[in-house]
């Protein structure tokens, strides 16, 4: 059974490869996300821009959770705008993890979206400052709170099950 992080050998496609990302992936799409939530805070729930800002948002990490890294817009600009201009990647992680922040930053954009339909201001701003300091912690330290949340439910058994998924 692979460890969370494999190293892949380049010439040996091994069969769990295809739920192997670029770890540099996801904090690019963090550094996004920051810029996109740091907006939609400054703008406020008044704002259409906010408001079409945290749809583009939510789709994003809709796709990402629901559907794999591989359907999220902002990995989709990395592996065709800035991954051909970097090396290859040291080492491959699972995706698993970086789903799952997905999952959460969904939620908590979800959230957000109650807070502008019910005109509760205080729970939109509550979710989106929550959000945007989970992604900022990724972009600027590589520090995923998603991915370690997964690691601790993982480690204490919660969500075992293994799904396979491409």
């Amino acid at each position: 059974m692979p460890s969370e992080t494999t190293h892949p050998n380049k010439s040996a496609v091994q069969p769990n490869q295809c739920k192997l990302v670029d770890p540099r992936a996801p904090r690019f799409g963090a550094g996004i996300t920051t810029v996109v939530l740091a907006l939609i805070l400054v703008l406020g729930p008044t704002s259409p821009i906010s408001l079409a800002l945290l749809i583009a948002q939510t789709i994003a990490f809709g796709l990402g959770s629901l559907i794999g890294l591989r359907a999220q817009p902002y990995g989709w600009l990395f592996r065709k705008l800035v991954r051909p201009r970097l090396g290859p990647p040291s080492e491959l992680e699972d995706q698993a993890p970086p789903r799952f922040a997905q999952a959460v930053g969904l939620g908590f954009a979800l959230v957000a979206a109650a807070g502008l339909v019910f005109g509760l201001d205080v729970l939109f701003y509550a979710a989106i400052g929550l959000a945007l300091a989970a992604a900022f912690l990724n972009a600027a330290f590589n520090f995923c709170l998603g991915c370690e949340m997964y690691l601790l439910f993982r480690r204490i058994g919660v969500g075992n099950k293994t799904v396979t998924q491409h």
